[in-house]
């Protein structure tokens, strides 16, 4: 659909747009990506034929760019500018229907029913129709921006150029016209090709991203390959760091802001932070955390700092346990959102907790534990699915930075660690006589300050995995051999 070979260009003489080739297939989505002044309004012009580039050629469909006119060029593409301040006194509709122009014919560009059909149905898609009699200075600056849209896709052009084209526009709108954008690629062919500031959009809505840098391709390729960490830090001098989204396969860029000097003194998270009653078990942390957890509330990654293990019946409904926890949390005074929510049947006095030091970093276990519901991993499938309240719960708060992959090994260890004990205790699946691994429904936390050493790994024979593997060993015993004391008086 589109190619560009070699192309430089720019202002007075001066190349802004240095040796650019790329090319750009029917019913693609294309990013162009880079820091301010890196080229990217400039390569835009010169595809659109705005700007005339100093060396290199550009085709469309085949032909030169030069070899049409502008009336036919206003056929295939379609250009949608960074959004002006300035709104004159036509009416929506009125203007929208200015993208018509390149299809009108003969000397009096005689309006057809085809061409009102067309201006309302991108004004219902670009949800602007229900606008059409107001005057365009009378709209918000994102209200503009779609109208501007909507007589863009009036020219039913082939290739659409966007600049910024979610400036001025809120969260739900950016969705709409980028999920819209996104659908006419797949159903009509449309080609889209748009300047991006957002990298995380780029990286959610694009086929393939282009990175400038200083007028140059620094990188062209899919979405994961073009937004690497190390690449795009050094391309926008900032910090930033690389996750996936959560719910679909794309890259997605945070920040990471300047705070030191700005911190408080960090405080150490040990034992003496613990609140024990019958009702619960709860650390409230003077810092947020960083935590992973398979907790009823605060389940998955994130920065929490309170935590609640709370006791609960053997008769406790589970059938909406995750919004009955949620209101517990907040009748107690807590955010759920702050907070790491875990339940259980056995007596929380029998718990039991450590904290161990090793040089530059320490760690407190608690564990609550009791195997009235005992069950072998290997075995399960003769269980029934239903839920019971989990009987062995751990928690693991580190004084120290972990990576993700110390959090995920820290749960491993932790889990063979649990599943040693059992094994020491003769621990049983009343249902298969095997030695259990757990019960129905044990619970992790694993959390850490995310200040001082930094331990890359949490495996069993690191210093970290010592640790952990130490101190959840011991106090599974410990809390294993407490309630079954309980349970024969």
């Amino acid at each position: 659909m589109l190619k560009i070979e070699q192309l430089t260009g720019g202002y007075s003489q001066t190349d802004i747009i240095k040796d650019v080739s790329f090319s750009v297939s029917r019913g693609e989505m294309f990013g162009i990506l880079g820091p301010n002044g890196s080229g990217k309004s400039t390569l835009l012009k010169m595809v659109s034929g705005i700007l005339a580039p100093y060396s290199g050629s550009i085709s469309i469909k085949g032909k030169p760019i030069k070899s049409y006119s502008a009336k036919e060029l206003a056929r295939i593409i379609a250009v949608l500018p960074q959004h002006s301040s300035e709104a004159f006194s036509y009416s929506v509709k009125e203007t929208v229907s200015l993208g018509r122009y390149a299809h009108q014919e003969g000397w009096f560009h005689t309006w057809s029913g085809k061409d009102e059909e067309i201006v309302w149905q991108v004004m219902e898609q670009t949800g602007v129709a229900m606008f059409a009699d107001s005057l365009l200075h009378e709209l918000s600056g994102g209200e503009r921006q779609r109208v501007s849209l909507a007589q863009a896709l009036a020219q039913e052009p082939e290739i659409l150029l966007l600049d910024e084209p979610t400036n001025h526009l809120d969260l739900s709108y950016q969705k709409d016209l980028l999920d819209n954008l996104k659908g006419w690629t797949r159903n009509t062919g449309l080609t889209v090709i748009s300047i991006f500031h957002d990298l995380n959009l780029a990286g959610l809505y694009c086929d393939r991203l282009l990175l400038l840098d200083r007028g140059r391709i620094k990188s062209m390729d899919s979405p994961n390959e073009v937004l690497r960490e190390e690449q795009i830090a050094q391309v926008y001098q900032t910090s930033i760091q690389k996750q996936p989204h959560p719910k679909v396969p794309a890259p997605q860029m945070v920040l990471l802001p300047e705070t030191e000097g700005n911190q408080t003194e960090e405080k150490l998270i040990d034992e003496s932070l613990l609140q024990v009653s019958d009702e619960y078990i709860m650390l409230r942390s003077p810092q947020h955390l960083r935590t992973m957890s398979s907790g009823v509330v605060g389940s998955g990654i994130g920065w929490h700092r309170n935590f609640i293990n709370r006791h609960v019946g053997k008769d406790y409904d589970c059938s909406d346990h995750r919004s009955e926890m949620a209101d517990y949390i907040k009748k107690l005074g807590f955010e759920p959102g702050e907070t790491v929510g875990m339940m259980t049947a056995v007596f929380l006095e029998d718990a039991s907790f450590t904290f161990l030091k090793e040089e530059g970093f320490s760690i407190l276990v608690v564990v609550t534990a009791g195997v009235g519901n005992a069950v072998d991993a290997s075995r399960s499938k003769v269980h029934s699915s239903e839920l019971v309240p989990g009987t062995i719960n751990i928690w693991m708060f580190v004084n120290g930075e972990l990576t993700e992959e110390a959090f995920i090994q820290g749960i491993m260890t932790a889990t063979e660690a649990k599943a040693k004990a059992l094994h020491e205790l003769m621990v049983r699946d009343p249902l298969t006589g095997t030695i259990a691994t757990g019960t129905s429904t044990d619970s992790i936390l694993i959390a850490a300050t995310q200040h001082g050493s930094k331990m890359d790994y949490g495996g069993t024979v690191t210093p970290l995995g010592k640790l952990i593997g130490r101190g959840v060993y011991d106090c599974t015993l410990e809390a294993v051999g407490k309630s079954r004391k309980r349970v024969k008086r």
